[in-house]
């Protein structure tokens, strides 16, 4: 996408300098370990040029426990191939975990400017933390596909239903009672078991999956009773089928402002770009309708094709975000979208752009 134009999906890390500071490596809850599993880079060979110290990263992973991964530092010194870039961090996290289908995943942490924003994995992780104290990164799904059952691995899904869990807990996801019912017997069978009505009390008791699960306590047991010999991984991917459903599926919403000064949210999903009115879907601009994506200031601008609008609809909207950072952030977002569920292979030549942001360049690999 354009001055900004997006290539293909993110490479896997290739890149050293950094070792993991965890001897024993925690096991996917199904145990399973690919055999084709990146190999988590390692200290370089040889001496050093010139020097490093060696830095903890702390990243909370999707099962709410914090690890630690230690990274060199260069001096400003250092050649570009040497600076310990994001993906090297994204790398060591998917080895630590196992995780052969890491594209689907990101790091962020909170800038300097209290916005939650994702880790470049193409720029120098430290010229990226600058001027913030004991940064926490997250390790969190990034990118949402339509058909979750396209997931290979028994260990991405589990990690996906580890994020819907958050979601669901955060109420960024969500879903009427009987669709909460459905998903919260579906966790409990995957990791508790067959049905049984003291056990699955005391477990909705000790753990909160969803802000009013104590009122759905009766509907969750009735749909447990009904998920008899399930496994783990058989629930999981009915998890996924019945949340991929819902209109906030993957979604983070954005405030903005629209042209008439309405308070609106938008979004972005494999589809294209999303209006929320609060959290009800209003409007769906999807990626072939959009001719250019661009920002000035705090606006952030949508050009559609001429062919899809009457002379009494305009062709370019408007919406009027926080700051200049925030709508740069979400059009860098959507950048990466478009690029992951629209551009399989890296564009060959210079074409015209198709979308692009004024006075800014940005290419995703």
């Amino acid at each position: 996408m354009a001055d900004g134009t997006s290539e293909q999906r993110m490479a896997p890390c290739t890149s050293v300098s950094l070792v993991m500071n965890v001897e024993s490596e925690r096991k996917p809850r199904h145990g399973v370990v690919s055999a084709a599993a990146p190999h988590c880079p390692g200290k370089p060979e040889g001496p050093q040029q010139h020097g490093g110290k060696v830095k903890q990263l702390r990243v909370l992973l999707l099962d709410e426990e914090c690890e630690e991964f230690e990274v060199e530092t260069f001096t400003d010194f250092a050649s570009p191939q040497q600076k310990s870039t994001g993906k090297v961090l994204l790398g060591c996290i998917c080895h630590h975990l196992r995780l052969v289908e890491e594209d689907y995943f990101g790091v962020e942490f909170t800038n300097r400017h209290g916005n939650m924003v994702w880790l470049d994995p193409l720029k120098p992780i430290f010229k990226q933390i600058r001027g913030v104290k004991n940064v926490l990164f997250q390790f969190v799904v990034k990118f949402f596909p339509p058909d979750p059952g396209q997931l290979q691995e028994e260990q991405t899904r589990y990690l996906f239903v580890q994020q819907l869990k958050r979601d669901l807990v955060s109420r960024r996801l969500v879903c009427n009672d009987n669709s909460a019912a459905l998903i919260l017997s579906l966790i409990i069978q995957a990791e508790v078991g067959n049905f049984d009505e003291d056990l699955d009390q005391t477990h909705l008791r000790s753990k909160i999956y969803f802000p009013t699960q104590e009122l759905l306590s009766h509907k969750i047991m009735k749909f447990h009773q009904k998920l008899f010999g399930l496994t783990s991984a058989e629930c999981d991917s009915r998890l996924l089928e019945t949340a991929r459903k819902l209109d906030m599926y993957g979604i983070r919403l954005h405030p903005a402002n629209d042209g008439e000064g309405t308070l609106i949210n938008l979004a972005i999903s494999h589809m294209g770009i999303l209006v929320f009115q609060g959290k009800i879907k209003i409007n769906t601009f999807n990626w072939a309708k959009i001719r250019k994506l661009s920002f000035k200031k705090k606006y952030f601008l949508i050009k559609l094709h001429s062919n899809i609008f009457t002379s009494s609809r305009k062709d370019s909207l408007e919406f009027l975000m926080e700051s200049r950072d925030t709508c740069k952030h979400f059009w860098k977002t959507c950048v990466e979208y478009h690029a992951f569920f629209r551009l399989p292979e890296e564009p060959r030549s210079k074409a015209k752009p198709f979308l692009y942001s004024r006075g800014s360049c940005f290419r995703y690999r």
